[in-house]
């Protein structure tokens, strides 16, 4: 108790600050100033009147892959409404774009003990289900205090994160062990997870493997790529410094080579232009001439995926952890990964081991292995082969995830929070 009283002084203390860069990112994201007062549990729509099953989605990459859970859950709980919450003005968007009408959609509050009770007993979830790493020690005390179980899912834990998480064990802890259940990525997330206080866990798989593409918008990458007649060489989800870094490690031109940049998050997208010729906002086709495209869209990456011959994956150049490597084997286009993937260890290891990546010490030696395999078509086919072969053979978490969802609900107490 004592380290959560701290926890939420230290909360309540920088609540100015976070209202101040709220509203500094809504300059760019305008949707980080709509609906402010959920931040704080307060929500202007009606209460619903059915059950509520509840699922928590940070962002974007979150929303991306829990949308297969969520259209799974909404068929398997026919009497219930579905509502999920984000964090993000991006992840919102996502979720709108996925799911339209179908879900009720608003934001998480902070994890203030008065804002947490304030949003439990406005929706009256019968079951949470916060995805991969979302632990918040006041939501979860209030969940267990008005009995409503809580799963975790598509959990996993690095070992970075697992040293930070026992340095601060007293708050750690006893919200991991206030989980009903953990449905865990791999077994080695299990172990972590356990050793850290949280019970019954399971391996459930990646829900990643079960998300399904974009056949459209694979369609539309493939014409692309078709009438550009040229090589595309794609940097996907990069993190700030890596787009100059990559493209610094670039050895003499290739004047046929495209170079596609994808940055991870949509508020950098003015950022990184000066380092390109084109945008794909402004510029649909690149010219002839050009050297390197902006990818500024959101909710493309399966064209972007599409449209290259080989994908570097970002935020693996620097100690970030990576980013999701699986749509891109899921599309059949070979991998080439940073030093850096430990939020992705699992994937990680199986696209490495499938023979559907490849791995760099760092930034050059990951651009000599994208140029080598440009110039190999017959790798890249067997790469792209085995990248949709590891996802077709890891499908089902989402089946294992709605299996842990009933036997929950089947225990959940019938009433509203206390």
């Amino acid at each position: 108790m004592m380290w959560r009283a701290l926890y939420t002084f230290a909360l309540s203390a920088a609540a100015p600050l976070v209202l101040l860069r709220l509203w500094w990112r809504g300059r760019r994201e305008p949707g980080y100033r709509r609906h402010i007062a959920e931040r704080f549990g307060h929500y202007s729509e009606d209460r619903p009147d059915r059950p509520v099953l509840w699922l928590h989605a940070v962002s974007v990459g979150e929303a991306r892959a829990s949308a297969a859970l969520v259209r799974a859950l909404a068929i398997a709980n026919t009497g219930y409404d579905v509502l999920v919450t984000c964090m993000t003005a991006a992840g919102r968007d996502t979720l709108k774009e996925l799911h339209g009408e179908a879900v009720r959609i608003a934001w998480l509050p902070y994890d203030h003990p008065g804002a947490v009770r304030r949003f439990l007993e406005h929706f009256r979830p019968r079951l949470g289900v916060l995805m991969e790493t979302e632990i918040w020690p006041n939501l979860l005390a209030a969940c267990s205090e008005y009995g409503i179980p809580v799963l975790l899912a598509n959990a996993r834990l690095s070992e970075k994160s697992a040293r930070g998480y026992e340095r601060w064990r007293g708050l750690a802890r006893p919200a991991l062990a206030s989980l009903s259940a953990v449905c865990a990525q791999s077994e080695e997330d299990a172990a972590r997870l356990r050793a850290l206080g949280a019970k019954r866990v399971e391996v459930s798989g990646n829900l990643k493997f079960d998300s399904a593409p974009d056949d459209a918008k694979r369609a539309e990458g493939r014409a692309w790529r078709e009438r550009l007649g040229r090589p595309v060489l794609l940097l996907a989800s990069t993190r700030e410094g890596e787009e100059k870094m990559l493209l610094e490690a670039m050895p003499a031109w290739d004047e046929r080579l495209l170079v596609l940049i994808v940055p991870r998050h949509p508020r950098r997208f003015d950022e990184v232009f000066p380092l390109a010729q084109s945008r794909r906002s402004r510029d649909p086709m690149p010219a002839a001439m050009d050297r390197v495209h902006l990818g500024d869209s959101m909710g493309e990456m399966d064209f972007y995926y599409a449209a290259a011959d080989v994908a570097v994956i970002g935020g693996s150049f620097a100690p970030r952890g990576g980013q999701n490597l699986i749509e891109a084997c899921a599309a059949g286009v070979p991998v080439v990964l940073g030093p850096s993937m430990f939020n992705f260890a699992e994937a990680t290891r199986l696209a490495l081991e499938a023979g559907a990546a490849v791995q760099a010490a760092d930034a050059p030696g990951a651009i000599r292995e994208a140029l080598r395999l440009l110039s190999n078509p017959e790798e890249r086919k067997k790469m792209g082969a085995a990248g949709r072969a590891l996802c077709e053979s890891h499908r089902g978490a989402t089946q294992r995830h709605v299996d842990a969802c009933r036997e929950l609900l089947k225990g959940a107490r019938a009433g509203s929070p206390a």
